[in-house]
């Protein structure tokens, strides 16, 4: 029998905060559709999504919307902010920000508070950028 081990105890899982109510909470992490997944409607959501896929619809959000690089969105989005990377056919509202970064396709206009465009990115459309007095 030895005094030491070098085996590691065995790690619990940590413990999920219970609210006074007796529910739990837990960190939110962003939601994500991914690559070979189509959606025809409308995609709602409050916080965090990201989107690597085909949406024929419009987007409607308070939170942070991203469309990665294989995105295809067909209609409008309205969200806090929003990232681009793949493509938008429609126009984008956004009440702080909105990205357009390289290699990333908008053929539709912008309305937002601010407007961060990079040099490789391609933007056919027109933008209202401010805030309104």
């Amino acid at each position: 029998m030895a005094m030491f081990s070098t085996r590691k105890p065995e790690s619990e899982p940590p413990a999920i905060p219970q609210q006074p109510n007796g529910s739990s909470t837990s960190v939110q992490s962003p939601g994500f559709l991914s690559r070979g997944v189509s959606i025809q409607g409308t995609v709602k959501f409050r916080n965090t999504l990201v989107i690597d896929c085909d949406v024929h619809g419009s987007i409607d959000s308070t939170g942070t919307l991203t469309i990665a690089e294989n995105g295809f969105i067909r209609g409008e989005v309205r969200a806090k902010s929003v990232k681009l990377q793949g493509k938008i056919e429609g126009n984008i509202f956004a009440t702080e920000r909105c990205e357009l970064l390289a290699g990333c396709t908008l053929r539709g206009d912008v309305q937002a508070p601010r407007l961060v465009v990079d040099e490789n990115a391609t933007f056919l459309g027109s933008a209202k950028v401010g805030t309104p007095k």
